[in-house]
């Protein structure tokens, strides 16, 4: 007999050999025909496996948020299977479900074209009503070496070849049609519904490496029922109107060009904007007791290999070798910088916690493919800050620091926020003890505050743990900004020390903070979440003094002058021309009445 135990505590005995799909029918037929795969012992599998003894399963039905992700990744290989239907030839390579969808990159001599997808996209609907089951099997590797040679499949004999040998390789098959995939997949193609669209094309190199082949990757979405696909597609809608690169120039805020690919050119109005955010948050670190800096941005290459970085992170970094042969780097990050204040002069516990903030500009190499307006750029702004403290002090510091946070993210208006809590990594540095002290510290600072957070397990920093704060916009899209982050690695590294009680050295920790994340990016999210239509407060032009005739223009400067006296920003329009208008609005604006800015 087999024992399995559920969430509730609950447990029932099985034969030998039951399956999830089985037991999901012992429950409920109702709960069998809503299953979507099992959860055992926190391992998604295939209701059609064997559950062991002992274990605690969970049946995801397929209206759980959670099944979405195999909903996708079973409608990626319905999508793979439909190519190679309609285009004998392709090779299949890698497809995975992502967030609100999923892609297959495929390599054939011939491009696809957008007018392919209405084709692929029918051909799926086709394959899912077939309702073709979803079967898993256990290969040998030869064998499949074999196979998928004589298919003329080299890359996918290039992924077997690369898998660890301990690691079963697994196949599943769908009908006639089959690929190598770890699963897990839903009972059958039909389960799977037709609540999905191909979306878009785009080309991807072989394993993300620009030195391999250029693949074609094919974009689509897939969700639940039809309500939640057309929901999604308004997003998108939305965002395209919100789109913060169509508002930047409309706003006339900034602009990019090739000859600085993935730098802001800012206008003067975008720069108004960009200080307003500087200004607002110096405040916010000088009440909480922030000192401001300003480092470096070109430092000798020899900190960047004293702090980790070059280990870690060169292959982001900009380098020049100057005419007497020293090697510099431009700054990725502001921490080594704000170390080397922190050890200019001794510091006593006295002295702890010691807190820095800067607004340092910092380059980092993206591949071009990957820049996208001020969300995803090359050279920015961040709102660092680091806090030199003991071990005690961490959890105290940290509750600050979030609620910090928290009210900065409501003054500009999100009030939806979560936090995200990630702990060690495998690859890390530092005694498990000291990452213990860490972890802890920062779950009691959560837990005192009463708030509740999600958990990233492995996800931290190689240095430490971290806190991610993630802001969720006016059409439900989530954004991740602000980070806190104890490193336990870099102040030793950099030689870092304060004189404790005992007149000893002792290594401070370090708690890295950003609440804006990039000013940039941060400026990017603000523009689309108000559609362009920024708080008056924010915005950078706030009041537009305009006559009606020339006869009332002298009196239409005082008013501008007195505006601008109070602290306005405001602009003088003392053309007579009708229709006139000084600021860019498109043309569902006009429609509502509505400035791009905060009035008119």
């Amino acid at each position: 007999m087999v024992t399995v135990e559920f969430p509730d505590g609950a447990s029932r005995e099985y034969p030998d050999g039951v399956t999830g799909l089985e037991i999901a029918k012992s429950i409920s037929g109702k709960l069998a025909k809503k299953a979507a795969v099992i959860r055992v012992d926190g391992e998604d599998r295939d209701l059609s496996r064997e559950v062991e003894d002992g274990a605690t399963v969970e049946i995801i039905t397929r209206d759980d948020e959670r099944a979405l992700f195999h909903i996708r990744h079973d409608v990626a290989h319905v999508m793979a299977e439909a190519v190679q239907e309609l285009f004998p030839g392709t090779q299949v390579t890698i497809g995975p479900p992502i967030d609100d969808g999923f892609y297959y990159d495929f390599a054939r001599d011939e491009p696809f074209h957008l007018e392919d997808l209405a084709a692929i996209e029918s051909k799926m609907r086709e394959i899912i009503s077939r309702n073709e089951p979803f079967t898993r099997e256990v290969w040998d590797r030869e064998r499949a070496i074999e196979f998928f040679q004589e298919r003329g499949e080299t890359y996918k004999v290039e992924l077997i070849r690369d898998l660890p040998d301990d690691e079963p390789l697994t196949i599943y098959r769908q009908g006639e049609w089959l690929d190598l995939c770890r699963g897990p997949h839903l009972l059958s193609t039909g389960k799977d519904g037709q609540a999905f669209k191909l979306m878009k094309l785009a080309g991807a190199y072989w394993r993300g490496d620009s030195n391999n082949a250029m693949l074609q990757r094919i974009y689509g979405t897939a969700w639940a029922d039809e309500k939640q696909l057309k929901a999604y597609l308004r997003r998108l809608e939305e965002a395209e109107k919100r789109d913060h690169r169509r508002l930047g120039k409309e706003m006339d805020l900034f602009h990019f060009q090739d000859e600085a690919p993935g730098a802001v050119f800012w206008h003067p109005r975008g720069w108004q904007l960009f200080q307003s955010l500087v200004s607002y948050t110096r405040d916010r670190n000088t009440e909480a007791g922030y000192q401001e800096v300003n480092t470096p941005e070109l430092m000798d290459q020899s900190l960047w290999q004293a702090s980790g970085h070059w280990e870690h992170f060169h292959e982001n970094m900009y380098f020049s070798k100057t005419p007497d042969e020293r090697s510099y780097a431009v700054k990725p990050m502001n921490c080594p910088g704000q170390i080397q204040v922190f050890n200019n002069g001794l510091k006593s516990y006295r002295d702890l916690p010691f807190r820095l903030s800067e607004f340092g500009k910092v380059h980092r190499y993206e591949v071009h493919g990957a820049l996208h307006g001020l969300m995803r750029v090359r050279a920015f702004t961040q709102d660092d800050a680091h806090v030199f403290c003991t071990a005690e002090q961490i959890t105290d510091e940290v509750v600050n620091i979030t609620r910090l946070i928290l009210k900065i993210y409501k003054d500009f208006g999100f009030e939806d926020t979560a936090i995200k809590f990630s702990d060690r990594p495998e690859n890390r540095v530092g005694d498990d003890s000291v990452w213990d002290v860490a972890e802890e510290a920062l779950r009691q600072a959560l837990a005192s505050m009463e708030v509740e957070y999600g958990y990233n397990p492995g996800e931290g920093a190689f240095y430490g743990p971290k806190l991610e704060f993630v802001l969720r916009d006016a059409i439900g899209r989530d954004w991740q900004c602000g980070t806190v982050q104890v490193d336990l690695s870099m102040p030793a590294r950099l030689v870092a020390y304060y004189i404790g009680e005992d007149s000893q050295r002792h290594v401070p920790v370090m708690i890295h903070r950003a609440m804006l994340g990039s000013l940039e990016r941060f400026t990017g999210i603000l523009l689309e979440h108000y559609a362009g239509r920024l708080p008056l407060w924010l915005a950078p032009l706030q009041v537009v003094v305009a006559s009606i005739t020339s006869a009332a223009a002298d009196y239409a400067r005082e008013v501008h002058q007195v505006l601008v006296a109070s602290g306005l920003r405001a602009e003088l329009d003392l053309r007579s021309e009708r229709g006139r208008g000084t600021l860019r609005v498109d043309s569902a604006h006009r429609r509502q009445g509505k400035p791009l800015y905060g009035s008119e």
